[in-house]
């Protein structure tokens, strides 16, 4: 199978969503504990008739949760980066660590590839390899 080009915006959203996976992460256990504790969802039901959701608190929850468009969009986008990390070998995990998730150093390529004893276009190929990897878990092109 060959693999297609992305396209420069699906790239650049899939860089995005490694620099955001934390946040992404503490976002759906966020959602998760709203749903399933908090934030009643309200009554919208004005009209006077019943509801579509179940009666009973146990099967709203399952119902809210199977069918909460951000939260499976989310749990997807953290899926497809865990499935592909897990299956990388430690020096492209040490790169995606350096790269997007210490804050605390703001490396460019090259000093990025010297702590990995890399050059600079090895790191960046392993880079794009794992973008497009991610990018294909997803369904994004």
């Amino acid at each position: 199978m060959m693999k297609t080009k992305l396209r420069k915006g699906t790239f650049q959203h899939v860089e995005s969503e490694l620099y955001a996976y934390h946040d992404t992460r503490r976002e759906i256990v966020r959602l998760k504990n709203d749903i399933l504790y908090g934030r009643s969802g309200g009554d919208e039901n004005i009209g006077g008739s019943r509801g579509n959701l179940p009666g009973d608190p146990t099967g709203r929850a399952v119902v809210l949760l199977t069918s909460h468009k951000m939260l499976e969009q989310l749990q997807a986008i953290v899926e497809a980066i865990e499935s592909v990390v897990e299956r990388l070998p430690e020096e492209k995990r040490k790169l995606l660590q350096l790269r997007y998730w210490t804050r605390s150093t703001l490396l460019n390529w090259e000093g990025l590839a010297g702590r990995l004893h890399i050059s600079s276009r090895q790191a960046m190929r392993w880079r794009d390899d794992i973008v497009q990897e991610i990018a294909e878990k997803i369904g994004w092109r």
